[in-house]
């Protein structure tokens, strides 16, 4: 069944190039989600720089706050240790994100519209509260981190979050976040000097590429919560939201949606070479010291001093400031946006809160919530951040089951909905990360 919506390119022509290359089921399957990759030759190279947005954003605002505390405290715990997680992780990454990606260019629709319709309305509301739990709990440790950069320069978080928050509010609903956005893209690129300062460390890459092809896995219950955290904090709940719902607000079709893929396959990968690059840097310079524990963000910041030396503390207090303020203003819209679908509110940010009360309200709730928590006196900012990223990881296959489910449905998808290879990948990524979750919950009770 044909999307009604939709107009597509030859999906035809597509396929009798795969089958003449001889190319077995999972080739083409790859060649489906890289075609970008490998046809730059007949593109334009700044037609793919144009469209660059969605995917990238997505990624980059996933290096978050919690992101840096708990790749940073997976080094500086178990080493190398977690490296073939962030590889598995990863391909589940870009698998999750192409689904949303592609199903927003082919139903033009929000991912929570999308399981209000297909599912009804009590699995919605299941949804609806998942991801309100999930994303509160994010937004939170958005304003953990802007305290703990904050901290890094002698600035009270009490003194320091709640102008902040406000000039978020502010940025948003005057609609001048898309623009400041870039602003806090380019701080978060700091964390860049994490590839550098692994590099500077001379890590042993030997053990490197040995962590990364053969998989250690500890039993131990804080070992499964690290590597639910590491779950949690690189596939977050919002990241596809967001991503689907920016693809259906910038109209992207079909016929165009090659750049979007190309978008959310780069953005998935150069964050996660950032991601991994981070834990190597600071097993490099933590772990190998006994520096075992991350406690705080002078902590983090340690592993770049390869780098910039003393101004180690300044260069990591922008990326965390850059990185905290990005997704601090990515996720509560997003996740504003997916409650107002999953219930058929209005929404948008350029109306008002007369026009949409649910929209807008919910926004304003989430972001003041999140400065509240992140003021409380004593409060352990890393202890949090790197919490709230188990508590995704827990959540995460409830969100998930409902995207595949959706991504293999041909009376919405059409020829569009993903093949028996790929629905097998998906799938399979769903029960990994589920047995993680049931491991980690089952050893805490029993240890």
């Amino acid at each position: 069944m044909e999307p009604k919506h939709r107009h597509s390119p030859s999906a035809e022509a597509i396929a009798e190039e795969e089958q003449a290359s001889g190319a077995g089921p999972i080739a083409r399957l790859l060649g489906r989600m890289f075609r970008p990759l490998h046809r730059l030759k007949r593109l334009p190279f700044w037609a793919y720089l144009v469209v660059l947005g969605p995917g990238v954003v997505s990624a980059a605002a996933g290096n978050d706050a919690g992101g840096i505390a708990t790749y940073a405290q997976s080094g500086a715990t178990y080493g190398y240790g977690l490296l073939w997680a962030m590889v598995v992780v990863t391909i589940c990454l870009v698998l999750v994100q192409e689904m949303c990606a592609r199903m927003g260019a082919v139903t033009g629709k929000g991912l929570s519209d999308l399981i209000r319709e297909q599912f009804g309305a009590s699995w919605a509301m299941l949804a609806v509260l998942v991801l309100l739990i999930a994303n509160a709990g994010v937004t939170i440790s958005e304003f953990v981190g802007i305290a703990a950069a904050a901290d890094l320069f002698g600035i009270p978080g009490w003194l320091a979050v709640p102008p902040i928050a406000l000039v978020v509010w502010w940025l948003v609903t005057s609609g001048s976040y898309r623009t400041v956005e870039k602003v806090f893209m380019l701080m978060s690129l700091v964390f860049f000097t994490y590839i550098i300062a692994a590099f500077l460390a001379k890590p042993d890459w030997g053990q490197v590429g040995t962590a990364i092809v053969q998989p250690k896995i500890d039993l131990a219950p804080v070992a499964l919560q690290a590597l639910v955290a590491l779950i949690g904090t690189t596939i977050t709940p919002y990241m596809q939201l967001f991503v689907q719902s920016t693809v259906v607000e910038k109209g992207v079709t079909l016929s165009d949606y090659k750049y979007t893929r190309f978008d959310t396959v780069f953005g998935v990968i150069i964050a996660n070479i950032v991601s991994a690059f981070i834990i190597i840097a600071t097993a490099a310079t933590l772990f190998v010291h006994g520096s075992t524990n991350v406690n705080s963000a002078a902590d983090a910041a340690k592993a770049l001093e390869p780098v910039a030396g003393q101004g180690a503390t300044i260069l990591f207090g922008l990326g965390l400031f850059g990185a905290s303020m990005l997704a601090a203003g990515v996720l509560p819209l997003a996740t504003a946006f997916s409650v107002t679908e999953a219930l058929g509110f209005e929404k948008g940010v350029n109306l008002s809160f007369r026009e949409a009360p649910v929209f807008m309200g919910l926004f304003t709730v989430l972001l003041v919530l999140g400065a509240l928590v992140a003021m409380i006196p004593g409060l352990p900012l890393f202890a949090v951040l790197i919490g709230v990223q188990i508590l995704n990881g827990a959540l995460l296959p409830i969100l998930l089951i409902f995207i595949v489910r959706l991504a293999s449905n041909r009376d919405i998808m059409g020829q569009y909905a993903i093949g028996p290879v790929y629905r097998v990948l998906a799938w399979g990524a769903v029960v990994l990360i589920t047995i993680a979750v049931l491991l980690m919950f089952g050893t805490s009770l029993f240890h």
